[in-house]
């Protein structure tokens, strides 16, 4: 199977870094040619990865295609490509649903949808998909963990949680800005608080019939300092503010749909 790219951006890098770095992936990438620096450097590095000329000749040669172009621009790139019945099309366009994507690249029929992170590169990624799809759950399988969903409601609620990785990189940083105020050296505030929130994930995964709730409850000792911050930022309505977030970029989201 060959395996074409549609934009050369961030997520196809990590993508075809991923697939590539550990020989996982020995069949022939195609990535298109629009940014020209990153296309040159996957081609340079993995031997597998090839430039092709346009976006067409991607479509022309590749029984995959994954299409990683932003969304101001997908309805304009793929208006002027030509797909074929038998392809599978795999969507990374943020907020273009199923139905659109699938006029877009019609006679193509198996079109489904994938939210990657950068992660991917490294393998550790969980990829929200929809809908089923045995090619595009074995292709992010291959880079961390996919995540099938039944509804498109269902993926675009995960999609809108990747909305929080900015956002847990500030606490930490609001948490290591505190320590180096009391004095604590940078580098010994920034990772040790990475080591904390590694060892509290690797928690989490590690006990996969707990809830975050119960988690939680396990990690604040009755009147204990753990249980003081848990309750100052809920009075100050932190949390809730988290959600009313969620519920705004969700609305962002679903609201690019036709």
């Amino acid at each position: 199977m060959k395996l074409g790219f549609l934009g050369t951006g961030t997520i196809t890098s990590a993508i075809v870094t991923g697939l590539s770095s550990s020989g996982i992936h020995s069949h022939p990438i195609r990535v298109s040619p629009r940014n020209s620096a990153v296309a040159a450097d996957l081609a340079n590095r993995f031997p597998q990865v090839s430039v092709a000329s346009s976006n067409q000749q991607v479509v022309d040669e590749c029984e995959t295609v994954l299409i990683a172009v932003r969304p101001q621009i997908a309805q304009s790139a793929l208006a002027e490509l030509r797909f074929r019945p038998g392809q599978n099309v795999i969507s990374l366009v943020a907020g273009f649903s199923v139905r659109r994507i699938a006029e877009l690249v019609a006679p193509a029929l198996r079109v489904t949808r994938a939210v990657p992170l950068p992660s991917t590169a490294k393998r550790r990624c969980p990829t929200a998909i929809f809908p089923r799809d045995p090619v595009t759950v074995e292709l992010f399988s291959s880079l961390g963990a996919a995540f099938e969903v039944d509804t498109e409601s269902e993926f675009d609620a995960l999609c809108t949680a990747t909305a929080t990785m900015a956002a847990y990189f500030t606490f930490a940083d609001c948490v290591a800005s505190w320590l180096m105020r009391q004095g604590v050296p940078e580098a010994k505030s920034r990772n040790y608080i990475a080591q904390i929130y590694s060892d509290l994930a690797d928690t989490a995964k590690e006990s996969p019939e707990q809830s975050f709730q119960s988690l939680a409850v396990d990690h604040a000792t009755k009147g204990g300092t753990n249980q003081q911050v848990v309750t100052d930022l809920t009075r100050d309505g932190v949390f809730e503010r988290l959600s009313e977030a969620l519920d705004a970029v969700m609305r962002r989201v679903t609201g690019q749909h036709s």
